[in-house]
């Protein structure tokens, strides 16, 4: 009776860490892993979490591209290793992709390019380029993109 006590607790718990923000499956075993919950009782919770929606992988890969693209103007590359780092499958990730309008894509690399060239004080050195470039690299922006901004720009 005790352990359906302690599992009931710790699905309260993880309900109200899922409420605050959507998570992955991976993020709840993590915290389970924090909390030291007992490994046993990992799938029943999981199953429980899953099963009251507060826990739905689809509905993560898509408020976690909307979010990172949007706040952080992030790529579709990053955006790609980040859901892979987090166990999301590569059909769910390509689904969530597909939601990124190709216009505000373009148009968001654009103005981060633009951004990003004019606090390099619109340098043309080598040196410059190569900033310009591992900067747009590291947001996972996709290389055709970011040798195009360079050969308009430098």
């Amino acid at each position: 009776m005790s352990e359906l006590f302690k599992q009931s607790d710790v699905v309260k718990k993880l309900q109200r860490y899922c409420v605050y923000q959507d998570r992955c499956h991976k993020d709840v075993t993590d915290k389970m892993k924090l909390m030291k919950i007992p490994y046993s009782l990992f799938d029943n919770v999981l199953v429980e979490l899953i099963k009251d929606d507060f826990l739905n992988e689809e509905r993560f890969a898509f408020s976690f591209i909307r979010g990172k693209f949007r706040i952080k103007q992030w790529g579709k590359i990053k955006l790609k290793n980040e859901l892979l780092q987090r166990n999301i499958t590569s059909a769910l990730i390509n689904n969530a992709l597909s939601q990124i309008n190709n216009e505000d894509y373009n148009k968001t690399f654009d103005e981060l390019a633009l951004k990003k060239f004019k606090y390099l004080n619109q340098d043309t050195s080598i040196n410059s380029k190569k900033k310009f470039i591992n900067y747009l690299q590291y947001r996972g922006w996709e290389n055709d993109l970011i040798f195009k901004k360079v050969n308009d720009l430098f």
